[in-house]
């Protein structure tokens, strides 16, 4: 499973509705996609014709480590999301080091049933955009 499509709409339908493009941010920054999942992103917005690469970075990516932790894909994206904005994000922000950035946080609505029952997990992104002086 990836929840790289709903960031990906997500990250779209933002920047349409805003006329906005990916560079006009200092950071994209999603969470929990890993690294497997930030590939699929990026392949799925360049269908669109969007590269957000080169400023794009993924809490998953930052919080482990691929050497010395047998991650795959991530981890949890609330707990990844929450550590990482907050440790690492932020004081960029306050600091002005960043000043305009897409945080999308993503996840899995999971549920037991549904899934004994071998329906989809559907997943959701929310993307907020933060602004600093």
């Amino acid at each position: 499973m990836t929840i790289a499509p709903a960031a990906a709409g997500t990250i779209s339908d933002f920047l349409n509705d805003t006329g906005t493009k990916s560079e006009d941010y200092d950071l994209i920054l999603t969470g929990d996609l890993g690294h497997v999942g930030s590939e699929c992103l990026y392949d799925l917005l360049e269908h669109d014709g969007i590269n957000i690469r080169s400023n794009h970075n993924d809490c998953g990516k930052m919080i482990f480590d691929r050497k010395k932790q047998d991650v795959h894909a991530g981890g949890s994206g609330c707990g990844c999301c929450a550590s990482t904005l907050c440790s690492a994000i932020l004081p960029k922000l306050v600091s002005g080091e960043l000043k305009n950035i897409l945080f999308i946080a993503t996840g899995a609505l999971m549920s037991p049933t549904s899934s004994a029952q071998g329906e989809s997990i559907p997943a959701v992104a929310h993307l907020v955009n933060i602004t600093g002086k």
